[in-house]
């Protein structure tokens, strides 16, 4: 049995394990101690806010095995990206440079500084263990937050976004770090990778060059990897398109790695997510029906778990009683149900037109 729930103190071995076993390593989930006690004490205070507008808020979620008594995954919503430091990508950009004298009109492609992306709410910090790839608590870990975020509105930003981790090459060296970044920095790419994540990221405008970067002048392995996804994330991504997100005109500014946006409530979690009040049945006695991920109302006490979507004739969800003791519900309380399938896999979904 797997369920969603808020991270607490006990649960900081798993996270430091799972920060360790991330692969790529990701900045956000730094393979730090003290860092991550702060960002378990953080998402503990950030629970039992009142809270009416998105602001610094972190909320880490961690996905647990009943069965094994282990905690075998995480992930974290920042609440606004940039409240507590801008929150920089590169935009890529097209530019005209033209001469009527020579006849000579080009369209040259740029990236440009941004911190655009500072007033999304972000999704990140997703760790899994590896032996769960592939199950549906790959997709409940992942998806349950934005069931947190149908909940609780008040607490996010309408506008939702991911950075998914780049391409990296076989000796794990960013190439395009290694074109751009690490003339400034004089630091590989996983050091400066550690560094942005147990300190603070204020390096980046101090740094980084302010004026554009022109595509032409980077190398041919550089210009391949922006916007290029991680290998390894490349079925969360799909799933991600799959839900509604779209890819944006935004890369990491290390790894020059996808950058994608949604209106939260054009998400098909969120949009096709529904209240049902609780009927409870022996296990046994439940119809057959297509999974779905299940969430209670509770705030601190948040639970999410997949089980099937089957309901009475008067549109109550049955449940069987162990699920219901997870959730802390008792018949005839709401839960909100969302489907756990999505309509398309990602694979043919667009390109974010409204940032043309």
């Amino acid at each position: 049995m797997l369920v969603v729930r808020p991270i607490r103190p006990s649960d900081l071995p798993a996270l430091e394990r799972l920060a360790g076993a991330a692969k790529p390593r990701l900045t956000n989930l730094p393979t730090h101690r003290d860092r991550l006690e702060e960002r378990i004490t953080r998402s503990q205070r950030s629970f039992r806010a009142g809270v009416d507008f998105p602001g610094d808020e972190h909320y880490t979620f961690v996905l647990e095995d009943l069965e094994r008594d282990l905690v075998v995954g995480t992930a974290t919503i920042r609440a606004q990206a940039g409240a507590h430091e801008a929150y920089y990508t590169y935009r890529q950009e097209t530019l005209i440079h033209a001469s009527q004298q020579l006849d000579v009109r080009r369209e040259v492609q740029t990236l440009a500084l941004s911190y655009e992306v500072s007033d999304t709410s972000l999704l990140c910090a997703y760790s899994l263990d590896p032996r769960y790839r592939g199950t549906s608590g790959e997709s409940l870990l992942r998806r349950a937050r934005l069931m947190f975020i149908a909940q609780y509105p008040e607490r996010f930003a309408e506008m939702l976004a991911l950075a998914f981790p780049g391409y990296l090459d076989a000796d794990g060296e960013s190439p395009f770090w290694n074109s751009v970044g690490r003339h400034f920095f004089l630091r590989d790419y996983q050091e400066i990778n550690h560094i942005a994540g147990v300190r603070s990221k204020s390096f980046i405008a101090e740094v980084m060059p302010q004026f554009p970067l022109y595509l032409a002048l980077l190398t041919p392995q550089a210009r391949a990897a922006i916007g290029r996804e991680h290998p390894d994330h490349e079925v969360a991504l799909g799933e991600m398109l799959g839900e509604g997100f779209l890819r944006s005109r935004h890369v990491d500014i290390f790894d020059a790695g996808p950058v994608i946006k949604g209106e939260r409530s054009r998400l098909e979690s969120v949009r096709r997510a529904a209240w049902h009040p609780v009927r409870i049945r022996p296990a046994q006695s439940l119809p057959d029906a297509e999974p779905a991920m299940v969430a209670s109302q509770r705030l601190e006490g948040f639970r999410c778990l997949v089980t099937r979507y089957a309901l009475s004739p008067t549109g109550q969800l049955m449940l069987s009683p162990e699920h219901a003791e997870l959730l802390g519900v008792e018949e005839g309380r709401a839960v909100l149900v969302a489907p756990l399938a999505l309509p398309n896999d990602g694979h043919d979904v667009g390109y974010d037109e409204g940032e043309l």
